[in-house]
């Protein structure tokens, strides 16, 4: 069954990490742009009903309550399981919880990335552990736990004692889901160009080095395990029964449409997007955008081998991707089990490397 993504690229800050199309916007810029979203929602023609819903942005709790609730309005109901909305921590109120909730919102993605307050500082986030304490406490409190809380190992002055401290907040709040994300260097984040420079802003010099970071990363998967979070994605760790409907439709394939700023669709076969820049997204005529074909071999290998359980490869697969299939199975980095191809834990810390040799040229 299809999803929905929907984009609201405002933000109260820009954190030195962040890649994404967003920002601190104005009022008249968030009014303008709300009204674009809900004109290409109202306008789209709904020739399936969508199971699930994700806000993304951005921070979409920011959304005045009125017009997220008339947005989501627009959504055709009758089959949604699972609808996501991604908060900051600080940003939730009990009058707006209760208002999503009435609108269908069953599950928040609260972007945490640390607990430290040296770490928070430097990339440029304003809330503290208490603040999430507090959230949780507002969310389980009103009815609503099915509850995210993301985490990035290897940010500015991360050292082991710090992350360790943010692994131990984590095991305290007994969240059933956590995002737990590689830093990567990305030319298109503030921090990452300032490394890509070989600048000293943006806390540059207390980077930890790929190994520290890809080590601390290994902790928290073996830390998220003995809290009964299991590995179902490169990044994400579930409690059975409490993985993200939405996610999995983006590694498995499956159709979903974006709406705003950045936003991308893809129907099974051809791929989609909006403009990336908030000027371009308001004068462009959207119902005359370039499509691409998918390449479905290249994708399955791509983003199915990002799930724990693997993928099962065509007749077809196996010829045409057999060395690369052959080199990464012997460096012990991929692992062949009856008709089942998977990463192995040490494939997951190169897994980028791998991804790149089943691209077709």
């Amino acid at each position: 069954m299809p999803g929905v993504y929907i984009s609201y690229p405002f933000c109260n800050q820009k954190c030195s990490f962040c890649n994404f199309a967003s920002g601190v916007g104005t009022g008249d810029s968030q009014g303008r742009y709300t009204a674009a979203l809900l004109h290409e929602v109202g306008a789209h023609q709904w020739t399936w009903l969508p199971e699930t819903l994700y806000l993304g942005g951005g921070t979409p709790s920011l959304m005045p309550i009125e017009q997220l609730t008339n947005l989501l309005r627009l959504i055709p109901r009758e089959r949604l399981m699972e609808v996501t909305v991604e908060c900051a921590p600080g940003t939730l109120s009990e009058a707006s919880v209760r208002a999503w909730m009435k609108a269908g919102v069953n599950r928040v993605s609260l972007g945490v990335q640390s607990f430290d307050p040296t770490e928070l500082r430097h990339t440029g986030r304003r809330h503290r552990a208490e603040t999430v304490r507090e959230d949780v406490a507002l969310l389980r409190r009103i009815g609503l736990t099915n509850i995210n809380i993301d985490l990035i190992a290897g940010l500015p002055h991360q050292t082991p004692q710090s992350w360790n401290a943010s692994l131990a907040h984590l095991e305290q709040l007994e969240v059933p889901h956590s995002s737990v994300y590689i830093f990567e260097i990305d030319e298109d984040s503030r921090l990452g160009k300032e490394i890509l420079l070989g600048g000293q802003r943006y806390s540059t010099g207390f980077m930890p080095s790929e190994e520290t970071a890809a080590q601390f990363y290994e902790e928290g998967v073996a830390r998220l395990r003995d809290m009964g979070l299991q590995r179902y994605e490169i990044s994400n760790f579930a409690r059975p029964g409490f993985q993200s409907r939405h996610n999995l439709k983006y590694w498995k394939r499956e159709p979903y449409v974006g709406f705003g700023l950045d936003a991308h669709s893809f129907d099974g076969t051809v791929r989609w997007s909006n403009p990336d820049s908030l000027e371009a997204y308001l004068a462009v005529s959207l119902e005359n955008r370039e499509v691409e074909p998918a390449c479905a071999e290249e994708e399955h290998f791509f983003v199915g081998l990002r799930l724990t359980e693997g993928i099962q490869p065509t007749a077809d697969e196996w010829r045409q991707f057999a060395r690369p299939i052959a080199k990464w199975k012997e460096a012990g980095m991929l692992q062949h089990e009856g008709s089942t191809l998977r990463l192995s834990d040490a494939g997951v810390l190169v897994s980028n490397e791998i991804f790149q040799e089943f691209l077709l040229v």
